[in-house]
């Protein structure tokens, strides 16, 4: 699972174009694609399957996940083991420090590179992850949206603790109904980048998501399966089950760290992922002695279901991303098959690499 900071904002069914189409090009009565992406929600199973692919064809793998690209930020993310990115070269995670960004723009260009240096060493590129933005983004073009203005950020974020976000909610839902239907009244980072962007542009975001930006290269052919739950309520107890191992493998200390550090807050991309965040706020209260009126063992499991239930908030979202592309390889991802059925569509759609085991 990747807690992931997962900067996506779900597109309404008014999105779907068919541009979309895009997102599954390579089917066997086409030419072959150029990469492979295999998108899928948190907990999906994404990376064990991608682990299986390398076991049957010469590939790479480019990371598809706003989180990874952290340094220092290891567990929250479910980033790769060493042992796993020994046993196959992995692109795009380790990128920066906390302390700074990384865009879809960034993607875009970092991705198509690595796909043609991959390709032209003769292996497969294979996309793996779930932000969703970034997948769009390097399939259809990047929304002609304006870039983030620290200081309207901060003129915000400042208002929206004199009053909240649930209020800042209410305010978008005057000016951007469409958008302030599919966020949740806490959900901070997505109304303040709403409310960011109507400020500068004058317009919603829903009406300039809606006018896509084209691309400034020649469209890449992409093969887009998509990992998907058959039992939704399967997924929630995976997410459940791997964030109690993310705590006993030591995800609070890892947070504590960071908040040692003295450079980082709250209002930053990376610590606005989701996990981080409840986890920072959890460990504000223990050190100034908030407990809201609960014992620690009590104010400790708050956290727990408190990330757990922003997490499967954050599953919702991608599951709603990927069913505004049609034309994508549905695959049940809490199939006992699944990863051979991955490899079968790869085989077939794909001239080279052929598959080098059972």
């Amino acid at each position: 699972m990747s807690l992931m900071a997962s900067q996506d904002l779900p597109p309404g069914d008014d999105a779907r174009s068919p541009a979309d189409r895009r997102l599954s090009l390579g089917s066997p009565d086409s030419s072959p694609p150029e990469a492979v992406m295999l998108l899928g929600p948190t907990a999906s199973g994404k990376s064990a399957i991608a682990m299986h692919l390398a076991d049957r064809f010469e590939l790479e793998i480019i990371s598809v996940d706003s989180a990874l690209v952290y340094r220092g930020m290891d567990i929250g993310t479910a980033k790769p083991t060493a042992t796993e990115l020994a046993a196959v070269p992995h692109h795009l995670i380790d990128l920066i420090d906390p302390s700074e960004s990384y865009s879809a723009a960034s993607f875009v260009r970092d991705a198509r590179r690595l796909i043609g240096e991959i390709r032209g060493r003769g292996r497969l590129p294979l996309l793996v992850g779930g932000t969703m933005l970034y997948a769009r983004a390097l399939a259809i073009g990047l929304d002609d949206l304006p870039a983030a203005d620290p200081a309207m950020r901060a003129a915000l974020d400042e208002e929206a603790a004199q009053i909240g976000w649930p209020a800042m909610h209410a305010r978008l839902a005057t000016i951007d109904p469409q958008t302030a239907a599919r966020l949740e009244p806490g959900d901070s980072q997505r109304i303040q980048r709403a409310l960011e962007i109507h400020a500068l542009s004058g317009r919603p975001m829903s009406e300039l998501i809606g006018a896509r930006h084209t691309h400034t290269d020649a469209p890449l052919a992409l093969l887009t399966m998509a990992l998907e739950p058959a039992d939704r309520s399967v997924l929630h107890a995976r997410i459940a089950a791997r964030f109690e191992a993310m705590l006993a493998a030591g995800f609070l200390d890892e947070v504590a760290a960071l908040r040692a550090r003295g450079d980082l807050h709250t209002g930053m991309p990376s610590m606005r992922c989701v996990g981080y965040r409840q986890a920072w706020r959890y460990l504000d209260d223990l050190e100034h002695g908030i407990h809201q009126g609960m014992t620690g063992p009590v104010r400790r499991q708050v956290f727990i279901d408190e990330s757990v239930a922003a997490t499967r908030q954050l599953a919702k979202r991608q599951l709603t991303w990927l069913r505004s592309m049609p034309q994508r390889r549905v695959i049940d991802c809490l199939a006992t098959d699944a990863p051979d059925q991955v490899a079968a569509i790869i085989a077939l759609a794909c001239a080279v690499p052929k598959p080098v085991g059972p």
